[in-house]
């Protein structure tokens, strides 16, 4: 039987697609090899009519298919996503049931970071000697971001004797890594009770112990590393914990602010609007760095503007372009910066 204009349509995107990540594949894993990571940027919606994102995590594929700008029968969008996932898999040489699409358009609040379902398909990838869990399946992100690989390096190699608060931490990769630079203490905040025990996994997997402490037994530290707790995980709302941080006269060497777009998780006692909220944020982790201390402010958010006349008593240094990688080449990184004292 002859196939109608769409099937045909269809077949040749996936042709297209499966010779661009052959392409692609070719190309990285020399590279990721000689950089010793599991995990990279396969394909950024490269082909403009396969709108496809997708990252490689070891021997599976984990992707996201964004929202077209016009309708297409959901049937049809099926069938598509079937063909595409099969020309992925093709390509790669791996089987259907190790690469997974997952729908995503502009997300607000929890809806980003919900669980999606139970399939648990778990991967221990490494980046250089470290080793990070993600979860390819139940979250519409992994645990692991591909893009903040030159900001985790970073950071580490700025971590040695230093002590670092790790805001919004997520799954921990950034605490982690300033642990594995030496530094003296790590105290990582975040507000899911799921994702700070998924840190404590990433801590174990580089033989780093992390322990959860509730925010009101926080002290200021003198000698953490014979307190027997240089890692702690605290489960609170950023936005009252700098208050309280403040108050009760904690202060870092180095803070990490990685924000959520937009959150208004009903565990927060107020919603976040980054582009909105970005100055006081920012103002509130100034006040508790260290003499010499450091900030490094990172967002992922179009249209997003940093007014350095807002800070006029901080040194403020972009260094957005120094976080692409071969990977990401052409691609807009996340937006970076660090505030210092000049």
């Amino acid at each position: 039987m002859a196939k109608n204009p769409g099937e045909l349509k269809t077949g040749s995107q996936g042709e297209m697609l499966h010779n661009r990540i052959k392409k692609r594949y070719r190309h990285l894993k020399k590279w990721a090899k000689r950089t010793g990571t599991d995990v990279f940027r396969l394909y950024d919606r490269d082909i403009p009519e396969i709108p496809l994102v997708l990252d490689l995590y070891g021997d599976a594929v984990s992707g996201a298919f964004y929202k077209r700008p016009y309708d297409k029968d959901p049937a049809e969008e099926a069938v598509w996503l079937t063909v595409m996932t099969g020309a992925i898999s093709d390509a790669l040489e791996i089987p259907r049931e190790r690469v997974f699409l997952k729908y995503r358009e502009h997300q607000r609040g929890k809806t980003q970071y919900r669980r999606m379902g139970r399939q648990n398909f778990l991967r221990d990838i490494r980046e250089g000697d470290l080793t990070f869990r993600v979860n390819l399946s139940d979250y519409l992100d992994t645990g692991f971001f591909p893009d903040r690989r030159q900001m985790r390096s970073r950071i580490r190699s700025e971590a040695a004797g230093k002590t670092l608060l790790n805001l919004f931490c997520y799954t921990g990769a950034f605490s982690v890594c300033a642990a594995a630079g030496g530094a003296a203490a790590v105290d990582s905040v975040d507000m899911s009770r799921s994702y700070l025990e998924w840190a404590a996994v990433n801590f174990g997997l580089n033989r780093f112990k992390a322990l959860p402490v509730p925010p009101e037994r926080l002290t200021a530290r003198k000698h953490p590393r014979d307190r027997g707790d240089p890692y702690r995980l605290i489960r609170a709302d950023a936005l009252p914990f700098l208050d309280a941080a403040l108050k009760a006269g904690l202060s870092w060497d180095i803070i990490i602010l990685d924000p959520p777009a937009f959150s208004n998780s009903k565990k927060m006692t107020a919603a976040l609007d980054i582009k909105r909220d970005h100055k006081s944020l920012i103002s509130q982790c100034l006040s508790l760095l260290k003499a010499g201390g450091k900030l490094w402010f990172s967002v992922n958010v179009r249209h997003f503007h940093l007014d350095p006349k807002e800070f006029p008593e901080w040194k403020i240094t972009d260094l957005s372009a120094l976080m692409e990688d071969e990977d990401f080449r052409g691609k807009k990184p996340p937006l970076c910066y660090t505030f210092t004292r000049p």
